[in-house]
């Protein structure tokens, strides 16, 4: 699959519709993630009718899902209560929306390198996710690394999870270039479990989602590593705006970078 995603903006909707026609280009929506939005349910199901209403297929799309503090993996009860509570709203959005799937955040603490830490974020989150794909059946999750150091732990969740068809690495490229092990291991690692892709750019020492080009991100060394690992996925473009949104479309187009495909790239 290529399928390219933007993000929509729902107070420039048309201009969002015509980058969406231009480009063949999902939604993937970044709306419902705010606690602000979860907790009030006039203005989710406000927003929600505002997007189905549209007159395009939404199918295909994807959700951001609520992150913020979201711990499944806390020895809080407490915690871990209202974070399975977050999750399950967003895959209940997605559910009335009628859309591909919702991405999660691994939202490790990167520098607590106990292992019991560790063992425990696996555990709990295989244990809850394979509930939860149970309850939304039909629904992927696609887990996003977030500031992790390494990829070793998302690793294995997605290889405790390898058996559900509806479970995937969502790998967000910006995110591992900041990290302080090399994009090549972290593509190595997760190639065979790789069902997502967010992109953007930045001066690879904060994630700051430039345009695509406008940074430091090697985006040669992007196809070499997803050609040579055999990754074809469905990639976001992960920049807000629909100005920026063009630049990065057109430079990517212009520059045949993956999603976009010519001759000696895929």
């Amino acid at each position: 699959m290529r399928n390219l995603y933007i993000i929509p903006d729902k107070n420039k909707i048309e201009e969002s519709l015509t980058i969406s026609r231009k480009y063949g280009a999902y939604f993937e929506y970044n709306d419902f993630f705010e606690p602000s939005v979860l907790d009030d349910k006039k203005k989710k199901e406000e927003l929600i009718r505002f997007y189905k209403q549209l007159d395009r297929d939404r199918s295909m799309d994807t959700l951001h899902g609520a992150f913020y503090d979201v711990t499944i993996h806390s020895s809080d009860s407490k915690i871990r209560k209202v974070s399975e509570l977050r999750v399950r709203q967003s895959m209940e959005i997605a559910q009335k929306l009628g859309i591909r799937g919702v991405i999660f955040h691994t939202n490790i603490i990167p520098n607590f390198k106990v292992k019991c830490y560790m063992d425990g974020w696996v555990e709990q989150n295989t244990r809850f996710y394979k509930e939860l794909l149970h309850e939304y059946p039909g629904i992927f999750v696609f887990m996003e690394n977030m500031f992790d150091n390494e990829p070793d732990v998302l690793m294995q969740l997605a290889d405790n999870m390898k058996d559900e068809k509806y479970f995937g690495v969502c790998f967000d490229y910006a995110h591992a270039a900041i990290s302080p092990t090399p994009v090549s291991e972290w593509i190595r690692k997760l190639a065979p479990y790789i069902k997502h892709m967010h992109i953007n750019d930045n001066d690879l020492k904060v994630d700051l989602h430039q345009a695509v080009g406008s940074g430091k991100i090697d985006y040669g060394e992007y196809a070499r590593l997803l050609k040579e690992y055999g990754v074809e996925t469905s990639v976001l473009v992960e920049i807000r705006g629909v100005q920026e949104q063009q630049v990065s479309l057109e430079y990517m187009k212009e520059k045949v970078i993956y999603p976009f495909v010519g001759e000696g790239n895929g």
